[in-house]
This record gives C-alpha cells, sequence and structure tokens, in this order.
C-alpha cells in the first residue's frame, strides 16, 4: 500500500469512524493493518508486529490459518446465511452437538446469540423466565462481584463493577444488583470472603434470581485470577437459595486458564461462551442450559426465550466455529498453554523490580503487569511497537494474551514489548 493510500485511509477513520471506548472529535491514533498471517499482524509501513491481544483474546488459534480460511470457504459455496426462525441447516445442528459433547454434563440445551454481550443479556433474560416460570416472579435481582465485566449493554452493565467497570455514568438508568466483595487472590483464604456472600444471598434471597461472575479470572474488569474455591461457595450459595448460576466463559473458554472450560471445575446452570468461539473469524458466541432451566422458562407466560436475533445461528459463523473446537481439541492444547504461561511468568518476573509496578501475575496463556497508575496508553503503544508487539493496555494493567501458535522467539518479543510499554507508561 502506498503512503498516499494509507494516508487517506486513515483520515476518513479518523474524521468519521468510532473505534473502542475512543473520542470521535479527539481520537487517539490507530494503526493501519494490511495483512496477518500466523501470531504477526502486518502494518501499512510493511513493519510486523506480534499481536499479544489475539484480536481481544478470539483469535486463539492466529490468522489465517487454512483450516478455518477453509471451513469458511466451503460453507460459503453453499450459502452465507439463513434465518433461524423456522428453518434450521447442518453447521448450526453440528455445532450444537459439539458443544454438548464438550461442556459439562448437565448442559444440554444450547441458544445461538450473535456476540457476547448478547449471550450475557439472553443469559440474565433466561434466569429472570426461569424464576417467573417457577412462581417467583419478585425475584428479579442478581448477585455478583466487585471487579466484574460482562459487556456492554445495558443488562450487562449493570452486573459490571459499578465503580471500576467503565459503566458508572450509566449507574442511574440501570438494574439494581447485589455486589459482594471481590474474590480473594489465588493463594488467600476465602472464608472471609465466603462469610460475606453467604449474608448477602441469605439478605437478599426473597427478590435475588440468580448468580453471574467470570469463574476463575475476572477480564477487563481488571485481569484478576481467583481462587477457584470461591466458584464451590457460589454454586452452594445458588443450591440453598433457588438460584440459577451463570458463569461468563466469553474470556475463559476455549483453553484460556488452562481449562478447556472452567466449568469443568464446578458446573453452572448457564454457561456464556464467545470470543475464541470461532477462532476470531466471526462474531458468534452461545448459551447453554440445562434443562430444568429450559423447563422453567417454558412454564414462563411467554413460553419462549424472549430473544431472537437476525443472525442467530450464522452458517459460516456456525461452520468456523466447529472448525475452531475440532482444530483445538486436535493438538495438545494444554501443554501448548502451560508452555505460554510458563514463558510469561518467566519472562515478565523480572519487571517486578521496575517503579510503579504492583504485581506481575499470570494464570494459563495470560500475563498481566498492574501498575500503581493509570497506563499511558499512547506512550506505551508506541513502545511496544517500536519493539514489534501489538498491546492494548487499560486502565492500570499491560497485559498480554498471545495466539495459541505464537512460537517461542515471538513469545521472547512479546515478553520485551511488554517490559517496554511498562518502562514507558
Amino acid at each position: 500500500m502506498t503512503v498516499v493510500a494509507a494516508q487517506d485511509l486513515l483520515a476518513f477513520d479518523r474524521e468519521h469512524l468510532w473505534h473502542p471506548y475512543t473520542s470521535m472529535t479527539a481520537p487517539t491514533p490507530v494503526r493501519l493493518v494490511t495483512g496477518a498471517s500466523g501470531s504477526v499482524l502486518t502494518l501499512a509501513d510493511g513493519s510486523e508486529v506480534v499481536d499479544g491481544m489475539s484480536s481481544w483474546w478470539a483469535a486463539i488459534h492466529g490468522y489465517r490459518h487454512p483450516v478455518l480460511d477453509a471451513a469458511v470457504v466451503d460453507q460459503i459455496d453453499s450459502f452465507a446465511h439463513v434465518m433461524f426462525g423456522g428453518l434450521t441447516h447442518e453447521p448450526a445442528i453440528a455445532l450444537g452437538r459439539r458443544l454438548v459433547e464438550i461442556t459439562p454434563e448437565r448442559l444440554e440445551r444450547v441458544f445461538l446469540a450473535d456476540s457476547g454481550s448478547v449471550s450475557v443479556e439472553v443469559a440474565l433474560k433466561m434466569v429472570l423466565q426461569y424464576q417467573r416460570g417457577v412462581g417467583r416472579p419478585e425475584r428479579t435481582r442478581m448477585l455478583t462481584v466487585l471487579g466484574g465485566y460482562h459487556g456492554d449493554t445495558f443488562d450487562c452493565m449493570s452486573v459490571t463493577d459499578p465503580v471500576g467497570g467503565m459503566h458508572s455514568m450509566w449507574r442511574d438508568l440501570l438494574p439494581s444488583q447485589v455486589f459482594g466483595p471481590q474474590p480473594p487472590a489465588l493463594d488467600e483464604d476465602v472464608g472471609t470472603w465466603a462469610d460475606a456472600m453467604r449474608d448477602l444471598a441469605a439478605k437478599h434471597t426473597d427478590e435475588l434470581a440468580g448468580i453471574i461472575v467470570e469463574p476463575l479470572l475476572q477480564g477487563a474488569g481488571g485481569m484478576w485470577p481467583y481462587a477457584v474455591e470461591c466458584l464451590q461457595v457460589l454454586r452452594d450459595i445458588a443450591d440453598e437459595h433457588d438460584l440459577l448460576l451463570v458463569f461468563d466463559e466469553i474470556a475463559t473458554g476455549f483453553g484460556r486458564t488452562g481449562h478447556l472450560f472452567v466449568s469443568e471445575l464446578v458446573s453452572p446452570d448457564i454457561l456464556c461462551i464467545g470470543k475464541a468461539l470461532t477462532g476470531g473469524y466471526l462474531s458468534m458466541a452461545a448459551v447453554l442450559t440445562t434443562d430444568a432451566v429450559a423447563r422453567g422458562i417454558s412454564a414462563s407466560e411467554s413460553g419462549v426465550v424472549m430473544h431472537g436475533p437476525t443472525f442467530m445461528g450464522n452458517p459460516l459463523g456456525c461452520a468456523v466455529a466447529l472448525a475452531s473446537i475440532d482444530l483445538l481439541l486436535a493438538q495438545d492444547w494444554q501443554s501448548k498453554v502451560t508452555s505460554i504461561g510458563s514463558h510469561l511468568e518467566a519472562g515478565l518476573a523480572p519487571l517486578r523490580d521496575l517503579p510503579g509496578v504492583v504485581d506481575v501475575r499470570t494464570i494459563g496463556a495470560v500475563g498481566v503487569v498492574q501498575l500503581d497508575h493509570p497506563v499511558d496508553v499512547a506512550a506505551a503503544t508506541d513502545a511496544a511497537i517500536g519493539a514489534g508487539v501489538w498491546l492494548r493496555p487499560f486502565r492500570d494493567l499491560v497485559y498480554a494474551m498471545p495466539p495459541y501458535v505464537i512460537g517461542t522467539d515471538e513469545l521472547d518479543r512479546l515478553v520485551a514489548g511488554i517490559g517496554a510499554a511498562v518502562r514507558a507508561g
């Protein structure tokens, strides 16, 4: 691409296109991507950068993977889309079958949504409809924890951290939910936290409909890994108070924490998955529920789940999702995730000694450096790009969730880029 053409594209972008959490009138700089392959993005100036973000945690197989490319081409040769209302098709059926096979045993009903936020909206709606169906319509609130993040649509914002979760300006307009303390860290005792959650559930039992959390790792709310024992506490609370337990595994699913799904450890009543579901190729998510949840919803006054996206069950998305799942399960993904995690842990450890660094933590194929101040995103990004790495810091965090196909040399470059971003930010 010529310099003039690139400048023209970027000028239009700057004047007319909104980017996530970016001002329209005073936008921060963006980089123009002209190609991508494996773990590497090619920029308009010809430079190549290792993608430390997996395109917001979705592209676990990297870019231009021949298996996933072929799945899209093969499906588009038949048809790209057909409405899911009153019709069905083989890719949706095959994907549903595979999801039931690989998720916890009780989860056997599948709703195909079109984004992560939509899947959480659907899950929350399911919780409320279930409670209406079993004769408890007064139960309309969710119990959750501080530090969580569940998406940008309205009900999703209501269960996201009300102070640090980017949505505080909407607080007066959102449904009022019940927030408990942030779960304790991996090496901390859960007793005090568990008592606080039990007390909250008991206090609000007549109005609570369900519990929602990101299991084991809170993502965009702070990249915070926490003790697995907390999940069993929540399962016990849900059972004691007739609540539905919802796990938002949009970020944690498909191996990111070292488990195919964290729900293997403690089974929820409703599971939301997305992001890596299609290997980052197309926007698609899914909500899986138990049969009991489905029956409760069917007993509500509508008799149906009151949601039906236009692109529900999109055949292209289903086909590439199925290919992505098969590709993941056909390899020793656990060893790869463990290797990435070990590399990040060893490489990032020296950053603990830098001024301004308050914590370095890893879980699965995730590495996080927390600062004692908000990151200067522009400066940190420039420094990472200069080191040949693409990162997207936020709040006080510089972190990475690289594609599973990343090589050792690329991991070394990624670690160096994180260090450069931390020093500059």
